[in-house]
C-alpha cells in the first residue's frame, strides 16, 4: 500500500550554534579529526562522509537535515514544530545520505534510489 505520507530516513546534517567560529573549530579539532567541507562567512561544513555537521556562528541557524523518502508529499520542507525545533526536510534520492541496501530493505524502503547528480556526488568522494 502507498502510503500519503513522507517517510523518515535518516539525519542528514546538523547545524550547531557557536558564540565564534574559529574557536568552535579549534575546539572540534581537538577532539575529532574532520575535513573540512567548505566555508561560507559565519558558517562551516564539517565533512562526515555521507553526512555533515555544520557549525553557525549567531543563533536562528540551528537545525537538523531530515532525510525522508518522498519529500515532495509535504507542504513545507522547512518548518518549526510547535517547541520551537527548526527541521528542514530532504529528499533522500536528491543528496549524499546513504544507507545500505540491507538497511533499506529492512526498513521496507526497497528499491530508494539516488539521482544521478546524488550518485556523482558520491562517486566524487570515493564513496560509491
Amino acid at each position: 500500500m502507498l502510503s500519503l505520507m513522507a517517510r523518515m530516513v535518516g539525519i542528514n546534517h546538523v547545524v550547531l550554534e557557536v558564540g565564534d567560529l574559529e574557536e568552535a573549530l579549534e575546539f572540534y579539532g581537538r577532539m575529532f579529526e574532520f575535513e573540512l567541507r567548505g566555508r561560507v562567512p559565519g558558517m562551516a561544513f564539517l565533512d562526515m562522509g555521507d553526512q555533515f555537521l555544520v557549525l553557525a556562528e549567531g543563533s536562528s541557524h540551528a537545525h537538523f537535515g531530515l532525510v525522508v523518502d518522498a519529500g515532495e508529499q509535504l507542504e513545507e520542507r522547512n518548518f518549526r514544530d510547535p517547541w520551537g525545533n527548526w527541521v528542514q526536510v530532504v529528499q533522500y534520492s536528491d543528496i549524499q545520505f546513504s544507507k545500505t541496501p540491507e538497511v533499506l530493505a529492512g526498513m521496507g524502503l526497497n528499491g530508494l534510489e539516488k539521482t544521478e547528480s546524488a550518485r556523482r556526488e558520491l562517486r566524487e568522494k570515493g564513496l560509491i
